[in-house]
């Protein structure tokens, strides 16, 4: 099995997704390992003074200034886990859990949060026994990081709360511990506080729709371009030298990627109405430019991405020497998620956008004023038949969740703590949402590709371009089945979403274009 090896410098996107959707191992390097003790012996000599040092050897937000006697730590660091783990709702999903505990694990072998190497070891541990812990969906106002997910974390590291086992069903977490061997944490000085504050349940959710949106922006793009073939459109407006006077990158990558979907096709441009098109509609026309726009969006926030999995976020946080020379612990404000809240809305705009614009195609591709001598609803006998007709309401009405999910979660802010934390970034909410609009997208990609197809094969005695053969030929190999009379739609629309969201309508194209862009 895969290993992620995690030393005191951060992680990448891939170890997140290995770990988090693969399964993988986890390890601390040697490296890691010294620096959580250099930074403990940093924590014990500071808990030895008499003066107060915040998540130290005071309570916590509005509470912290009251200072907490040396036999009241182990208390104070246990309630706090207990106190926070006040979730609710349905349970977060296992990969998610998966992805916010392993990237905890990573700020906490930066050396900066001060924890025992045993608290880190112990958390690797439960991620390599498969054991998940129960998660719910409300509790985190993204700021002082994910609080109350993180909580039912470390409250399943002490051997409390409910986690899943390996085998899917839910149990105590302190049976589940000792039956792998686990010994639960005894929580010391700064340990509970250093398990909750920071931004890695969303900065989880923001990894894994990064690579999901990958494979949809490239799905976007073969589809749309399939619908320009049905449609016997021109794909000359796709040519390089366009794309290359206005120079954002996602645009001239989603040109080209069309482009090759679309090389030697027998259908584009060659065989127009009696009244010729000069230009195509927008929906068509304009494909590149909107997923383009979407592609430099996926860009950025991939940029954040990057920085926040390179960063080590609690608070208060250890600094190993200052301009004099000493070390110190400081308090600040690196756990407000507002940078990864903003991209996760940025993001949900795009997907609503994307998900808009085939959905324009899809109905273009229906109606019969508009087809180019398509028949109506693509139906066998239209009348008798309905055809695609409430494939394409069901696709409207995702299209609708989705402008109603892009709407921002950051720009929403709600004071707690006795106004201590007065300003919230609400980004697990902004994450939690994005999940939902990748879900539905994926969904509105899926059914116009099943129009497409349909409408390609039902452009009799015109050949269309190889990798649209190739598409086709693998659709139908899925189960999802071509033109004809009117039958249970459903189990079709399903089988088209599993062929899109695994990867399947990309792989086909790729076996004859080569990678897409």
């Amino acid at each position: 099995m895969h290993t992620v090896v995690v030393g005191p410098s951060g992680v990448t996107e891939s170890d997140v997704l290995a770990v988090a959707r693969g399964g993988a191992r986890v390890e601390l390097s040697a490296e890691a390992v010294a620096a959580l003790a250099a930074s403990r012996e940093i924590v014990d000599a500071l808990a030895a003074k008499p003066d107060p040092v915040y998540g130290v050897s005071t309570g916590f937000g509005a509470l912290a200034t009251r200072h907490i006697s040396p036999e009241l730590r182990g208390r104070l660091q246990r309630n706090i886990v207990r106190s926070h783990a006040a979730g609710m709702g349905p349970r977060v999903e296992r990969e998610v859990v998966r992805a916010l505990m392993f990237l905890r694990l990573k700020t906490l072998c930066s050396g900066r949060t001060g924890v025992r190497p045993e608290v880190a070891q112990t958390m690797a541990d439960v991620l390599n026994a498969g054991i998940t812990p129960v998660v719910h969906e409300y509790g985190s106002l993204g700021c002082s990081g994910d609080l109350a997910p993180l909580s039912h974390c470390a409250l399943a590291l002490m051997g409390e709360g409910d986690a899943e086992g390996p085998d899917g069903t839910v149990r105590p977490a302190g049976e589940l511990l000792a039956e792998h061997g686990i010994r639960a944490v005894e929580l010391r000085e700064k340990e509970g506080l250093a398990l909750l504050n920071g931004t890695d349940g969303m900065l989880g959710m923001l990894v894994m729709a990064l690579a999901d949106l990958d494979t949809l922006y490239k799905s976007a793009d073969v589809t749309a371009a399939l619908t320009l073939e049905a449609l016997l459109g021109t794909d000359k407006v796709l040519a390089p030298e366009l794309h290359a006077i206005r120079p954002h990158p996602g645009q001239a990558a989603s040109a080209a990627n069309m482009l090759a979907v679309l090389r030697d096709s027998g259908l584009t441009g060659h065989h127009q109405d009696d009244a010729p098109r000069v230009q195509d509609a927008y929906s068509v026309r304009c494909a590149p430019q909107v997923a383009g726009a979407g592609r430099d969006t996926l860009a950025h926030a991939r940029l954040v991405a990057e920085r926040e999995l390179a960063a080590a976020i609690d608070n208060p946080v250890v600094l190993a020497e200052d301009t004099s020379g000493g070390a110190r612990v400081e308090s600040n404000g690196n756990f407000h998620g507002a940078p990864v809240a903003y991209v996760l809305d940025f993001l949900a705009i795009a997907a609503a956008d994307l998900g808009s614009i085939a959905e324009r195609r899809t109905d273009r591709l229906l109606d019969k004023n508009r087809s180019h001598g398509l028949p109506p609803f693509l139906a066998d006998d239209a009348g008798v038949d309905s055809g695609l007709m409430i494939a394409q309401y069901t696709q409207a009405a995702l299209v609708s969740e989705l402008k109603r999910l892009a709407v921002p979660a950051s720009a929403d802010s709600i004071p707690s703590s006795a106004m201590q934390e007065d300003h919230v970034s609400m980004g697990w909410s902004a994450a939690r949402k994005l999940r939902t609009s990748v879900d539905n997208l994926t969904r509105i990609l899926a059914v116009e590709l099943y129009a497409a197809a349909r409408a390609v094969e039902l452009r009799e005695g015109l050949t269309p371009a190889p990798a649209t053969r190739a598409v086709l030929d693998a659709l139908r190999g899925a189960g999802v089945e071509g033109p004809g009379p009117d039958r249970y739609l459903a189990p079709d629309l399903e089988a088209a979403d599993a062929f899109v969201r695994d990867g399947r309508l990309v792989e086909a194209v790729e076996k004859v274009t080569g990678p897409l862009r």
